[in-house]
């Protein structure tokens, strides 16, 4: 698995800040998360390293996505909105996939330290639709890459996350979008993500501190209340992903 060549060079993934500029930051995660074509991943990592804790992890998660809003105002008119946020124990392997959601939206992910050893592929499924001429919920259809031929079909769009660490605090943003491609009406272009497990083990976590922001009108509230926020700011419980 590690001698796969990677279809996005390090650099263009794995961000590097020299300095901790909240807004800089952002400004980064943004650009080449929220693509409208493909000239980005769709996706990058922002390694935290071990010198936080759990709770600062996820304080940093909800700074970064107020920034990355004020971002978008800017940008489209539109803002940034929480679907969800929630915090489980995932240690199934899965194959290339998107977490239901909208037509334009993105996870932001925090990674904290397991001794649980992983990988995790992204799969730029909205640039194989389009070199097909397929929207990506046609290519969906046709390719499922839950079965061997659209995941075949996929292989050549896929990047193995370079910087993807076990042991650290890290932040991993992914483009879940399922929007057309449009010159005249741009739309973020989404990607798929795989995780590779190699041993479960039920006596340890492998935590993930998952949330999905979707792109709305501006003056939309979150999804989620302030108390379900600060519940997952705050909270020390952690769902198993078989939990229901």
């Amino acid at each position: 698995m590690n001698d796969e060549p990677l279809t996005w060079a390090r650099d263009a993934i794995c961000l590097r800040p020299p300095s901790w500029d909240l807004t800089a930051i952002a400004a980064d995660l943004y650009r080449r998360t929220c693509r409208v074509n493909f000239d980005r991943p769709g996706f990058c990592v922002l390694p935290l390293g071990r010198d936080i804790d759990s709770l600062a992890l996820r304080h940093v998660m909800v700074d970064l996505k107020r920034e990355m809003a004020a971002i978008h105002e800017s940008t489209t008119g539109n803002t940034l909105a929480y679907l969800s946020a929630a915090r489980f124990d995932q240690q199934d392997t899965t194959r290339p996939h998107l977490d239901g959601g909208p037509d334009e939206c993105f996870l932001m992910l925090g990674y904290e330290p397991s001794a649980i050893d992983s990988d995790i592929e992204i799969y730029d499924y909205a640039r194989c639709a389009f070199d097909r001429e397929l929207t990506p919920n046609e290519f969906m259809a046709r390719y499922n890459p839950m079965f061997k031929p659209g995941h075949d079909l996929l292989r050549p769009y896929k990047t193995r996350v370079p910087c993807f660490s076990s042991t650290d605090y890290q932040i991993i943003c992914i483009n879940n979008s399922c929007s057309p491609y449009s010159e005249s009406q741009p739309a973020w272009q989404g990607t798929l993500h795989a995780a590779t497990i190699a041993t479960p083990d039920e006596s340890a976590h492998r935590v993930i501190n998952s949330t999905m922001i979707v792109s709305v009108p501006a003056g939309t509230l979150d999804f989620i209340d302030d108390l379900q926020l600060n519940d997952f700011l705050t909270t020390s419980a952690v769902r198993r992903q078989d939990d229901g």
